[in-house]
């Protein structure tokens, strides 16, 4: 009898190039965005790549792959943002759709949004 070891998410996923890729995907829908788009106003280009980075590790780190999050956790970081549970849902319908715009499969995009959903009482404030 053979022992099968679970896939990490981040394997599952597809490893580095398609969390970097889906992260680049989501952050344009964002950016464009009316509602949330505002968000960014102001930042140089230079702290979007910064912050850009910083997502891809931190989801390389939580999907299981070999990647060290330095950031701040999600509450410092977005504290004082005032994001609305409306901001929230937009963020997820976003997210939703960068999943589905890269077919990532069901089991996979549910495990995603499962975590994203794990973090909104630390970034919701309004």
């Amino acid at each position: 009898m053979q022992d099968t070891v679970e896939q990490s998410l981040y394997q599952r996923l597809g490893g580095y190039d398609a969390i970097a890729a889906a992260t680049d995907e989501l952050l344009s829908r964002l950016l464009a965005d009316p509602q949330l788009g505002g968000y960014w106003k102001g930042a140089s280009l230079d702290n979007q790549r910064t912050a850009r980075q910083r997502i891809v590790d931190f989801m390389t780190e939580a999907a299981g792959g070999p990647a060290y999050y330095t950031g701040r956790d999600m509450r410092l970081s977005h504290a004082g943002m005032h994001i609305s549970e409306s901001d929230w849902e937009v963020f997820m319908e976003h997210s939703r759709g960068t999943l589905a715009h890269f077919a990532v499969p069901e089991r996979e995009t549910q495990d995603v949004l499962d975590f994203f959903s794990s973090l909104k009482g630390d970034i919701v404030e309004a």
